[in-house]
């Protein structure tokens, strides 16, 4: 029986806009299990990026309840807060993030420097990772003589190296061309499929399809959640 690794009631935000507040987050329940696949969509406004950055413990809600892997996530110092990301999320970007002057193998390595594992460990890890995205060949390149889909590969390999609880997947395919999304979205399937819970922000209603399960957020509240028969790429 699966446990949850992401539990959330009853969660609300609001922002002070000038003299007005705005109501971002509406009482949120939503529970995701370990190995699910699910995809958070909405227009912009509909509270999606808010919700991921409190799944991302970048933001914190104003009340309510949210647990990662049984955790309790309230009231973090920045210290505990940068702790619990290293130890519980790995974060995919749609601009990659990628450090320019550092090898495809170094920007994968990256997390468990500041795990402090030694150089050879990190080495050899992040090449296993990379050949695991199918990029061993290209870990001395540099992010700029990589392509969208090659530097996104590499962002999954940094993403997975420190085997987190959760992968939090930001747009993942918002820069690539079609037949790129579609090869980035079967890795993540692949991804999934070995185990990893996975959950992908998107406004695309293609790249939601290939997930299993789909929240649809609109003016803050969950319009619909449904499990989905998946595309199998």
């Amino acid at each position: 029986m699966s446990h949850p690794i992401l539990k959330i009631q009853d969660l609300n935000k609001s922002y002070d806009i000038g003299k007005n507040k705005l109501h971002v987050l509406k009482g949120i329940n939503l529970t995701i299990n370990e190995g699910e696949f699910v995809s958070i969509m909405g227009s912009s406004g509909s509270g999606k990026s808010t919700l991921l950055n409190i799944i991302g413990i970048l933001d914190e809600a104003d009340d309510g309840i949210y647990e990662l892997d049984g955790v309790p996530i309230k009231h973090l110092t920045e210290i505990k807060a940068a702790e619990y990301r290293s130890r519980f999320i790995g974060f995919i970007f749609q601009s990659f993030n990628l450090i320019n002057y550092k090898t495809a193998l170094e920007n994968v390595a990256l997390p468990l420097y500041y795990q402090n594992v030694s150089r050879k460990e990190r080495t050899r890890k992040a090449l296993e990772y990379l050949e695991k995205v199918g990029l061993k060949e290209w870990a001395e390149h540099l992010p700029s003589e990589l392509s969208g889909g090659q530097k996104q590969r590499v962002a999954i390999a940094r993403a997975l190296i420190s085997n987190p609880k959760l992968i939090l997947a930001d747009e993942p395919t918002g820069a690539l061309d079609s037949k790129t999304t579609y090869d980035i979205m079967k890795l993540l399937q692949d991804i999934n499929n070995e185990g990893k819970t996975i959950v992908v922000v998107t406004h695309e209603p293609d790249v939601a399809a290939q997930t299993k399960r789909n929240v649809v957020l609109k003016d803050g509240k969950i319009e619909n959640d449904t499990y989905i028969k998946q595309i199998i790429l």
